[in-house]
């Protein structure tokens, strides 16, 4: 064991060593940036030349998003790489990061080429991510301006709202702001056990059912409130100014596909561009039908609300199913109960009726033996009275 900790700490010593041989040798670069770089290039196990030949030519079969992230976060800055090229002739006089350095330092505005590369690299993943968005709030909003079961829903709270409100300022209102629709749970009974938005529910599962479809046809709102549109305008001003930076450096360093690869972008990101269009057009005029200020609301507040009481109304649904649920198996057990109670009491009946009938038999038997008994008397009267020839018979 301690002979393991003695090797351990030499060969902790020697690494030490090694470091600080490196950085004495050192011509240009900063230690610590040597060190981090060192570390990089040990994760790839290639030689520089080749690295060198994976970005001019844009191998994209080899690189990856994450090397070409972690080599512009290393990378020396060009007035170093600049410094490096001088010490070209000295080449296996010098550190393995200033080696690579000089490698790199041939490779014409590196640092611009890379981030283009990683724009490449990263393009079709930031189109995948931001249409889903914008399609969604399309669908979202095309939902709610046309279902019709959600329209009879909000003229079910108003007509709610204005009988509440009967003789106070608020009594005939012509609508109502949409987020107040989350607010209805708020609203309780005097005996506080069920909501406003409980009784909704009720009303419309008892005398209007078609109004529940409504769920159903909102059913992009809530991947809508994940949304904003303040990022989506943002990565789509991103995409512009990297695009119009790659048309720009093209002529600097090209490969035979980057004109079609550029093409191909500019299109994909032209029909962004298309679809965020219709997308604000869209929610501007779902704004202006319910008489929201654009200003303050924003797309994913306002489909937030939506998505919120979507899921509020499903719930109060729920427990009102549960809810009646109960109230059956206690109505269940009270009428069995009952059942149970009945059936006692007509037994304690059936009982007493039969004691008393066996009573009144018990009477009416002892009353016919006291009649029946003096048999005797009856033949003496007849000896008496009668002739003596009967006596003889």
């Amino acid at each position: 064991m301690a002979s393991c900790h003695a090797k351990k700490q030499e060969e902790d010593l020697e690494d030490k060593k090694s470091i600080k041989k490196r950085i004495k040798e050192l011509k240009v670069l900063d230690p610590k940036i040597a060190q981090n770089l060192s570390i990089f290039l040990g994760s790839f196990r290639m030689p520089y030349q080749e690295i060198r030949c994976m970005i001019v030519e844009v191998d994209e079969e080899q690189l990856t998003e994450p090397m070409i992230q972690n080599l512009v976060k290393h990378l020396p800055e060009q007035e170093q790489l600049n410094s490096l090229a001088k010490y070209k002739n000295e080449y296996a006089n010098l550190s393995e990061p200033e080696q690579f350095g000089v490698v790199m330092s041939s490779v014409k505005r590196l640092h611009p080429r890379l981030s283009h590369i990683l724009f490449r690299l990263q393009f079709e993943e930031q189109v995948n991510n931001l249409r889903p968005d914008i399609l969604a709030v399309n669908a979202a909003c095309d939902e709610v301006r046309k279902s019709s079961s959600f329209g009879r829903l909000l003229e079910l709270v108003l007509l709610l709202g204005n009988y509440m409100n009967a003789g106070s300022r608020n009594a005939q209102s012509y609508g109502f702001d949409l987020s107040s629709l989350c607010k209805l749970k708020d609203t309780k009974s005097a005996d506080q056990k069920t909501t406003l938005l409980h009784f909704l529910a009720h009303v419309c599962e008892q005398d209007f059912p078609d109004v529940i479809k409504f769920v159903e046809d909102l059913h992009h709102v809530d991947r809508a409130s994940r949304v904003s549109a303040e990022n989506l305008e943002k990565s789509l001003r991103q995409m512009e100014r990297q695009l119009l930076q790659l048309e720009r450096d093209l002529d600097t360093f090209s490969s035979p596909d980057d004109p079609n690869d550029i093409k191909v972008a500019r299109e994909q990101y032209g029909k962004l561009v298309i679809m965020h269009g219709n997308m604000e057009a869209l929610y501007l005029n779902l704004l202006e039908y319910f008489a929201v200020d654009p200003k303050k609301t924003s797309v994913e507040e306002l489909f937030t609300d939506l998505s919120n009481f979507r899921s509020m109304f499903t719930q109060a649904l729920k427990e009102n199913l549960k809810q009646r649920e109960l109230e059956e198996k206690q109505r269940r057990a009270r009428a069995a109960k009952e059942k149970a109670e009945r059936e006692k009491q007509e037994r304690q009946q059936k009982k007493r009726r039969l004691l008393e009938v066996t009573a009144d038999a018990k009477a009416m038997a002892g009353t016919a033996i006291e009649f029946g008994s003096p048999t005797s008397a009856p033949a003496s009267i007849a000896s008496k009275t009668m002739p003596a020839t009967l006596t003889l018979l």
